[in-house]
């Protein structure tokens, strides 16, 4: 008899990064009836969010006796789950820069207040920083695609300020080379907190 490994992709449920092969996840439900996969970066932020361990108490205010964290006003105009995302540009700074730094700075400031910050936090903890591009895309909406590249792996993201959920993951592949040429004009680095920070005038 032939045994042929099982091509099952897991995903967690809170960031959407494909889970690499032995990781080990922790089990949650959002609902109290089905239960996803959550990566271990992601555990603490289930338990914010009220999900229940799989194999905890029922109720999700049993599930942790963890204090949350303090939303903040700028958490909470950006729809973040905590307080930990912050302008990387200063209002005085801001109020500086052209029509089109502005738009590079808003779309780092909403991806790291995303929760896609961990996929990226935890990957270059592995590889290192990444090459990242914020690339505005020509049309009457104002959506730009961020990019982060390492030589074995790369995702790119699509922001849309106006939209519900304005980050979204659009692509990733295995191979830098397969990003398209117009979004590898980087312009932008993760700072010591891990946090993207586009190359606009100071």
């Amino acid at each position: 008899m032939r045994v042929t490994k099982a091509n099952v992709r897991r995903v967690c449920a809170v960031c959407d990064r494909t889970l690499l092969q032995g990781e080990v996840a922790v089990r949650f439900s959002p609902d109290g009836v089905e239960f996803v996969d959550v990566c271990p970066l992601c555990q603490d932020y289930a338990l914010d969010y009220g999900w229940v361990r799989e194999g905890g108490p029922v109720s999700p205010a049993l599930s942790s006796t963890r204090p949350r964290k303090k939303r903040t006003r700028w958490s909470q105009l950006l729809g973040t789950p905590n307080g930990e995302a912050q302008p990387v540009v200063p209002e005085p700074v801001l109020r500086r820069l052209t029509d089109s730094e502005a738009a590079l700075v808003e779309a780092a400031d909403l991806f790291n207040a995303s929760l896609f910050r961990r996929t990226i936090e935890g990957v270059a903890r592995a590889l290192g920083a990444p090459l990242i591009s914020i690339v505005p895309l020509s049309g009457v909406n104002s959506e730009l695609v961020l990019t982060f590249a390492w030589e074995i792996t790369w995702y790119q993201y699509r922001v849309l300020p106006e939209a519900g959920q304005p980050i979204r993951l659009a692509d990733r592949g295995a191979d830098i080379s397969e990003i398209e040429a117009a979004f590898t004009e980087w312009n932008a680095a993760l700072d010591d907190a891990g946090r993207v920070v586009p190359n606009v005038a100071r």
